[in-house]
């Protein structure tokens, strides 16, 4: 157990304190989630002293934080830079290009997975499925999902980060979402349907 002491601030004990109103003193557990969020808010990661303070706060065993903790990809157990890439290389990802992309980013920033740089500006993980297969390959940055990416999209991503631009998330090809690359290839017309009533 690392030594960092933890507590929260008096503002996120207010905090706390409406959010666990919310749950059945029985079930005080039950905020196990909404409470590593605000101690990730306020550290920018979730230190195990955290999740030490947690229990207490819930009066359940530490392993019970910490087994909700490692089961969700969205807390951090150490400091990350300003801005959060998350990149899938689950399947779907994969078989659409999600490693030129990965090579892509890496080299731009010049850090591997689960590193940050130098600068402190950006961190780069990898995920699991980011539930965006059908617009693969997918990177999420700070929350905003960036689909259909190619080298030259996410280079161009990046460079709009580095200048403190925030790029348009969503599907950065030509297509409508997750139709065919060459467009609809069927119901390109009204679905025919017999009346069966003549008041219809």
């Amino acid at each position: 157990m690392e030594k960092t002491p933890f507590d929260f601030t008096q503002d996120n004990y207010k905090k706390i304190d409406k959010i666990l109103s919310k749950y059945p003193i029985k079930h005080k557990k039950s905020s196990i989630i909404p409470l590593l969020h605000l101690a990730q808010d306020q550290e920018g990661y979730v230190p195990e002293s955290a999740m030490v303070k947690i229990a207490s706060i819930v009066s359940c065993p530490v392993s019970k934080v910490f087994e909700t903790f490692t089961f969700y990809s969205m807390f951090r157990s150490k400091p990350v830079g300003d801005h959060v890439i998350e990149i899938c290389t689950n399947l779907s990802c994969t078989l659409r290009g999600a490693d030129q992309v990965l090579n892509a980013i890496q080299d731009k920033l010049g850090i591997k997975i689960g590193e940050t740089t130098e600068d402190k500006r950006f961190t780069l993980l990898e995920v699991e499925c980011q539930g965006a297969c059908a617009t693969a390959p997918v990177v999420v940055i700070d929350g905003n999902y960036y689909e259909d990416l190619e080298v030259r999209s996410i280079n161009s991503i990046l460079r709009d980060f580095a200048r403190d631009v925030v790029p348009k998330p969503g599907n950065q090809s030509n297509r409508n979402g997750p139709e065919p690359m060459g467009g609809k290839t069927t119901l390109k017309t009204e679905p025919w349907a017999q009346k069966i009533r003549s008041d219809l």
